[in-house]
Formats: C-alpha cells, structure tokens, sequence
C-alpha cells in the first residue's frame, strides 16, 4: 500500500511538472495545428468559381460548400442582412477587381466552419502570392477611441453609401456573428493611394462576436488588424504574412490568447514588420485622450521567426522586433515565447520609463529565445533598467539560447508543424 502510495504521488508530481513546464507559449493536450490549417496553400486546387458576389447584398443569404464563389470589386453586406457560410465553402477574391467582403455595421457574418472542414477565402490566380485581393472586414458599434467615437476604414472600396464602411458606437456587446475556423491565404493588396489591405480587419466590434481558429497566410498586411471595439481573439494563426502579425490600435480592449505567429526573415514589408503591434494611435489629433487607450491582455502565444541564419539576417537588417509598444498602451503579457528578434520588444521612444508606465507593460512566465536583447525603449541602446526590472525573479522570464528544433516540438514540419515548447526544457534564469 505505501508503494502505490509512492507511486501515486509520484505521478501526480510528473504530471504536474510536465504541464508546468509546457504551459508557455501555444498550449493543449494535442496539436490544435492539425486537420484545419494549410502551411503549403500553393498546392491546393480549390476550383473554379461557380457563383459571382458583387455590389451590396443586402438579404440574408447563404453560402453553399457546393459552389465556388468569387467576390468580384468591394462586395457589402448590409441593412442588418446576415451572410451564413457553409463549413467546406471557398470563397476567393478576384484578382483584377481587388475583391473584398465587408460586413457592414449592424450586419453579420456566420462562418462556422468545422476542424474537419474549415471555411477558405483564397486567391484566384494560378501562380498565387501576397497580396492577391483585398481582405474580409468586418465593421461594428463597439467604442473607439478617436474623437466622436465613429470612424471609416478606406482602402479605396467603393460603398454605395458611406454607412458600409463606417465604424464605432456605444455597443460594447454588440455583435457582429462567428469566425471559426476559417482560413484567409492571399490576401493584402496594395493599392497606390491607401496602402496594404489587411487579411482580417476587425474594427469597432463587440463582445459578443465569436472568433477562434482563424488562420492568415501569406498577407500582403497586416494579418489581423484590430481597430478599437472589445474583442477576444483564441487559437489565431498568421503564417509568413508580410505586414505585422497582430496589429491593435484606436482603444481596442482586446485578449489575444493561445496563438501563434510564424515570420520569415525573408517575408517583410519595406516598413519593418513585427509579430505584435499595440499603440493608441497614429496621429495624435486623431483621438480623444478622455477614453481608454488600447489594453491588450495576451497568454500563451508562439512567436518565432525562422531561419537559417539569424545573425546574418540580422546584420543585412532582414529581422525586426517581436513586439513594438505605443505611447498610451497597454499590454499584458504572460506564458508566452519570443524566438529568433531583434529585439524582443521595443518601446516607443516617447514612453518615459518609470513606474506608472512600467505597471501597464507587463512581461510575465515568458520564454525568451535567441533574440537579438530582450527589451529596449527606441533609440536607446541602453537597457539596463529595463533588464533590471523584467529580469527580477518575481517574473519567472526565462532567457534562453537554442535551436528551434531544440525549443519546438516539430517546427519543421512542413505539412503538420508543431509549435508547442518541448518539455524538459525550461531553466528557471533571468540570465541572458
């Protein structure tokens, strides 16, 4: 009896030490990765279009996985309409109109796909790169913090009203429907007068809307672009995506858990591209400093940039930052890896450290990987006191030295990557 005494707690000890020491960066018993995501969207043939959108559609309608669609120009759901998809549709953007879905203010979009069958919106040319066709947005009545809590995204749509693209209200529960496992590879394009389109743009939505198992891919953009609006966001995926990763501005109030970020050193837009983007704003004049600015809560996200020589493509200035902090933010990080950046983080230059600003840019349990230092203000290459304080024991930060083979389960992979920590690799330090 004292043997299966011993024995018992004996198990219960590996078993808790095992979850412990894999509870950093993407977690779960099994790899969510599988069955629903696409890391080689290159070779899939998903067909020819069978059903044309275009203009407005503005009666509750349904998408079929029996047909084909293609967005032909800036397609608007609108008047309150709801736009259901079929779990196994592919809708794709067309090419020469620059094809877009935005869901409207006051409308929706049910896009539930299943793990075994998850919804795709991808490109219709036979040789497919970043930045094939504008990107899905979705507009809400969520608050923002810019002056008369209302906005307009841009990007050169062509609403028949400016009400399609307006965005921001009151309504921090509103919501704007379901994405759930859907993937997004392709989109992004870059239009002379308004920039990079986004793959997902989330802007003023509300509490209620539901988005898990979402995936970007190859983006001319941003992958997922968060203006203002109080949003979760679990189990995103935004794979060699151009632009930043995770973008959050204009007081979003926003958890960002369980995801992951796959950069390569080699996919970067000309201004600099980073794995998590959190500032209040762009232009000053733009916002009213009496709201919230933005407040990021993030757990357990994967950072990793791959390649196969970090210290040359960091010398040709080919590796940016992981994380880039605005004045007037908020971020909240916890469990989570930063792999293979230069730096890990960076503040904004106008970020005066001292006490007030160092408890609203927290960094807890995190595991920190061969990157370039750890965190630094802009512009000021001396870090000391904020090595000092984020290396302090109370944070439990680990710095660490190793191989992406060494630090993931089975990164390389190139059908079914696995991103979760190894365990057994985790030394308690706050040496770098």
């Amino acid at each position: 009896m004292k043997n299966l005494a011993q024995i018992i707690c004996l198990t219960l000890l590996l078993t808790s030490t095992m979850q412990a020491q894999q509870e950093k960066g993407i977690t779960g018993k099994e790899n969510w990765l599988e069955s629903w995501t696409e890391f080689q969207p290159k070779v899939e043939d998903y067909g020819e279009p069978t059903q044309i959108l275009t203009g407005n559609i503005t009666q509750d309608t349904k998408l079929k996985k029996r047909d084909v669609y293609l967005l032909l120009g800036s397609v608007f759901v609108t008047d309150s309409t709801t736009l259901t998809i079929e779990p196994g549709t592919t809708i794709i953007g067309d090419f020469k109109t620059n094809g877009s879905l935005t869901i409207s203010k006051g409308s929706k979009i049910i896009a539930e796909g299943l793990e075994t069958d998850p919804i795709v919106f991808t490109s219709n040319r036979s040789v497919k790169k970043e930045g094939d066709w504008g990107g899905l947005f979705i507009l809400g009545s969520a608050p923002i913090n810019k002056f008369g809590n209302a906005s307009a995204v841009d990007y050169g749509l062509k609403p028949s009203s400016f009400l399609y693209t307006s965005y921001g209200g009151n309504n921090v529960k509103s919501n704007s429907g379901i994405l759930k496992y859907v993937r997004i590879e392709y989109a992004g394009r870059r239009t002379k007068d308004h920039g990079y389109f986004n793959g997902l743009t989330l802007a003023g939505v509300g509490k209620a809307t539901v988005l898990e198992n979402v995936m970007i891919s190859y983006c001319g953009g941003n992958s997922f672009n968060v203006l203002g609006g109080v949003v979760d966001l679990k189990k995103m995926v935004s794979y060699k995506s151009k632009g930043t990763d995770y973008a959050f501005n204009y007081g979003a109030q926003s958890n960002l858990v369980n995801s992951l970020a796959v950069r390569s050193s080699y996919v970067s837009g000309v201004n600099g591209s980073r794995s998590l983007w959190v500032s209040s704003y762009e232009k000053k004049e733009e916002v009213d400093f009496s709201k919230k600015g933005t407040v990021v809560k993030a757990q357990n996200l994967t950072f990793v940039n791959i390649t196969k020589d970090l210290e040359k493509d960091i010398k040709i200035g080919l590796v940016d930052e992981a994380i880039y902090i605005g004045n007037n933010s908020s971020l909240d990080i916890s469990q989570s890896v930063i792999s293979g950046y230069n730096p890990a983080v960076l503040f904004e230059r106008s970020i005066v450290i001292n006490s007030e600003n160092l408890e609203k840019i927290k960094f807890s349990n995190m595991y920190f990987n061969k990157c370039n230092g750890n965190i630094f203000t802009e512009g000021n290459a001396n870090n000391e006191d904020l090595e000092n304080w984020y290396g302090n024991s109370a944070f439990f930060n680990v710095y660490q030295k190793t191989t992406d083979s060494e630090t993931f389960i089975d990164p390389n992979n190139s059908r079914n990557p696995d991103f979760r920590l190894r365990i057994n690799k985790i030394v308690a330090s706050s040496e770098d």
